[in-house]
């Protein structure tokens, strides 16, 4: 058995699901898996995933993992703790094939359940893969020590996004260690709640994508990022106030995102295209919404590594808080090749008797857009794309 916590998760999921089960008890969706690199996976392996899939209905939350998430993310109230502690996962809502060596795994269920499953099957993909492939990771703590110290040196404030393509749960888990014991307080935290809790870091998370797809599937696509902002404010009332600005690219963003969100919202999370340019775009918004950019953040995550960071912390010269989400480079710099791979929402619906709506993305890197392609062109007419 691989994955063996129950909060062996990124923050975002349990955020998620705590908004969906609030205002969206009964939507329903489906996700796909999407091999954005095109790797080969060797003979056999949909059927040792399949095993790991099953063995993840044995898994609940610890009591330890309850009072961590009670004492840490005060923004869930008891009804909702008690939900993850009668949750269990359903291995019948994952469907898995392989043909040769191309795999394929769609999930469908209730949105509020469904939601949990995109973060430990990507963890499992990826661990099982090295596995299977005999790998074994080089230097883990050497790497991830020269990376502490170089970006404390540029006093750079980052977390750790890694766990949805890491190499190893063991090599993440050293690879957090190594970054709090060497970094001089510049490593803020993980999205990761196990290992926030094991390391007593801050759990890192707000929303992801998925959020604004479903509203844009219901509600309209210029509407979507208005609609899915002011739902989230509902939920958590001002906290969590990280906004992710690229689901319908960030020209599109930038248009919906009032003055009153400007004030609302700590900050925005750059997830696509130039980081550079985005800088000057969040600043100029701040400025133009009489808003001072140095009170507010940005939250970069984008295929980050040190040199990329370098880059961005010159160009934003203190002109507005930047922190960094890095992901792959830390849990899995280990000298073999990380696979590229995601989890996307594909349909979605409000309630099992409505019809499945098709969900897309837009991203400022139209390489990472997913969904219809039929839908996505409708979308650019939509909003003058």
């Amino acid at each position: 058995m691989i994955l063996k916590y129950f909060t062996d998760n990124d923050l975002y999921k349990f955020t998620t699901m705590n908004a969906i089960q609030k205002l969206y008890p009964k939507a329903m969706v489906k996700y796909s898996f999407i091999n954005r690199g095109n790797t080969l996976f060797p003979e056999g392996f949909a059927d040792r995933l399949r095993t790991e899939v099953d063995s993840l209905t044995k898994l609940a939350m610890s009591r330890d993992e309850e009072k961590f998430m009670i004492s840490r993310c005060y923004y869930f109230d008891p009804v909702f703790i008690d939900l993850l502690k009668g949750y269990r996962y359903n291995s019948d809502e994952v469907k898995i094939e392989q043909k040769e060596g191309h795999l394929n795994i769609e999930i469908e269920g209730l949105w509020y359940r469904a939601v949990l499953w995109e973060v430990p099957l990507l963890a499992l993909v990826s661990e099982l893969f090295y596995i299977m492939k005999g790998e074994k990771p080089q230097d883990v703590e050497d790497r991830a020590l020269k990376k502490a110290l170089m970006l404390k040196e540029m006093k750079a404030e980052y977390s750790d996004f890694g766990t949805r393509r890491r190499f190893s749960f063991n090599v993440h888990d050293r690879v957090i260690k190594t970054l709090k014991e060497n970094s001089g307080g510049f490593f803020k935290g993980t999205s990761n709640v196990y290992l926030a809790m094991k390391h007593n870091l801050i759990p890192i998370g707000t929303h992801p994508h998925e959020w604004f797809m479903f509203h844009a599937s219901h509600y309209g696509y210029r509407s979507a990022n208005a609609r899915a902002l002011d739902a989230w404010v509902e939920v958590y009332k001002g906290d969590l106030g990280i906004a992710l600005s690229d689901t319908y690219t960030s020209d599109n963003f930038f248009s919906s995102f009032s003055t009153l969100h400007a004030k609302l919202f700590e900050g925005i999370r750059q997830d696509s295209g130039d980081p550079l340019a985005f800088t000057d775009k969040a600043v100029e918004f701040y400025k133009n919404n009489r808003t001072d950019p140095k009170t507010k953040t940005i939250v970069f995550s984008d295929a980050l590594n040190i040199e990329r960071i370098g880059e961005i912390r010159k160009h934003i010269r203190g002109r507005i808080h930047d922190v960094y989400g890095i992901g792959t480079f830390l849990s899995n710099d280990t000298g073999v090749q990380p696979l590229n791979i995601v989890i996307k929402l594909m349909y979605s619906r409000q309630k099992i008797s409505d019809n499945y709506h098709p969900t897309i993305k837009l991203s400022d890197d139209p390489g990472k857009n997913t969904g219809d392609p039929e839908e996505i062109e409708f979308c650019k007419k939509i909003l003058d794309l």
